[in-house]
């Protein structure tokens, strides 16, 4: 899996906080290889997320800047 330097803690956040999987994340990745769609809406597209995860994911993000 190809992860760019700036994803590594966002996936720490993936995988240790949402307990997603690396499976889920990795397909998320692959997808956004192909469509150049922001990762947090492609997991939310295909399923890997719940809203209420993806509303997480957003705060998290906004903390992060």
């Amino acid at each position: 899996m190809e992860v760019r330097p700036n994803d590594r803690k966002f996936i720490n956040f993936l995988q240790n906080e949402l307990a997603l999987s690396i499976r889920d994340i990795a397909v998320a990745l692959r997808k956004r290889k192909l469509d150049h769609d922001p990762l947090p809406m492609l997991l939310w597209q295909y399923g890997l997320v719940s809203i209420e995860q993806l509303e997480q994911i957003f705060d998290w993000l906004e903390n992060q800047e």
